[in-house]
């Protein structure tokens, strides 16, 4: 199980946990019943192929340091960007060579390191075909800043499309 806290405790006290059932929980430090009933798991790192649904364990989590959202790195040699308000996938990278085992923004956020290496799923004789280990480093846009939209009213909305 994977688990990671935003650093900017102001935006978002609390944190989240993986796990290789591929779901993420999104949880709360306030003990309070308010606050508790905010707390929430989704299923992620899944795919249907031939008719027969697979899953895959999520490795790695990392918050972004300005804009509240998160990147998930699974099994399934993908990474997604979420944002944990609106619980909805912001983006989907397209597949690394292999599973991703950590993710980190950098302190800026304006850049996303990635590990892909084996992470042992299969095994040992997965390790004896498994590509070398490879260490990425992604620039990043619009694709983890949170969507508003501003009413007519003035208010400003979050969105997940």
């Amino acid at each position: 199980m994977a688990l990671t806290q935003l650093p900017n405790y102001s935006f978002f006290p609390g944190y989240a946990t993986a796990s290789v059932e591929g779901r993420i929980a999104v949880e709360y430090f306030d003990p309070s019943p308010a606050i508790q009933e905010k707390k929430y798991a989704f299923k992620c790192h899944r795919q249907t192929i031939d008719d027969v649904d697979h899953v895959w364990p999520v490795n790695a989590l990392a918050f972004h340091p300005t804009y509240n959202t998160f990147a998930s790195g699974g099994s399934d040699a993908t990474i997604s960007i979420w944002d944990h308000k609106v619980k909805k996938r912001l983006r989907q990278f397209t597949k690394y060579s292999a599973p991703i085992a950590a993710l980190a923004f950098s302190a800026d956020g304006a850049r996303l390191a990635i590990g892909a290496s084996y992470t042992w799923d299969a095994g040992e004789e997965g390790a004896r075909t498994a590509e070398r280990p490879s260490l990425f480093v992604r620039e990043l846009g619009e694709e983890v800043k949170v969507r508003l939209l501003l009413w007519p009213s003035g208010f400003w909305a979050r969105t997940g499309s």
